[in-house]
């Protein structure tokens, strides 16, 4: 029983580690260099979550008897109706805890949730390159290195606040996966060049 107990503690010590070495925030680059592509198979993006919060919240389209258009799932409408609910949802999730004005200002912009995996161990890091409205060509990039990792991750970046307000929306954009300083994985925008 007592070895039981000990396991027990020594996986959540195990699993608060793991939790709290990818918990780290993005570092902001001054300078972007290209790196040589060597494109890996042990290295591959899974899906990607794209959001842009702005001041103005997505609205529901009302009938002429002022209801949701969709009433029930099996309408043609069902899944616009799911999917305003799913980003009122997002939205909701993104400004909890912000009070005033100022704090939701500091809220929107661009979020993006890439998820990747990686078969073999290895240090890996995630580069999200990027260019906002109003710099036009110029590239900026956020990165966060993990060491020593395999399987399925899920990693975050933020252009939100005052680089948001200055910069713009992001309109390109291309994620990568860097092991020994090449690219082993990409993952771009329909803009990116």
């Amino acid at each position: 029983m007592k070895r039981v107990i000990v396991w027990a503690a020594m996986a959540l010590m195990c699993q608060s580690i793991i939790a709290a070495r990818s918990s780290e925030p993005p570092v902001l680059l001054t300078g972007v260099k290209s790196l040589p592509k060597a494109l890996d198979s042990n290295f591959e993006f899974r899906k990607t979550e794209l959001l842009l919060m702005t001041e103005d919240a997505p609205q529901l389209k009302q009938s002429s008897k002022n209801r949701a258009r969709a009433d029930s799932f099996a309408s043609s409408k069902a899944a616009s109706t799911a999917q305003a609910a799913s980003i009122s949802f997002e939205r909701k999730y993104r400004l909890f805890g912000a009070v005033t004005a100022l704090d939701h200002r500091q809220r929107y912009g661009n979020y993006f949730d890439f998820f990747w995996r990686v078969k073999q161990p290895a240090d890996v890091t995630v580069r999200l390159e990027y260019r906002q409205e109003k710099f036009h060509a110029h590239v900026q990039a956020q990165e966060i290195s993990y060491n020593d990792i395999h399987g399925g991750h899920k990693t975050e970046f933020k252009v939100i606040g005052d680089d948001y307000h200055d910069g713009g929306r992001v309109i390109a954009w291309r994620c990568l996966l860097i092991n020994g300083g090449r690219i082993v994985a990409e993952n771009k925008s329909f803009l990116w060049e």
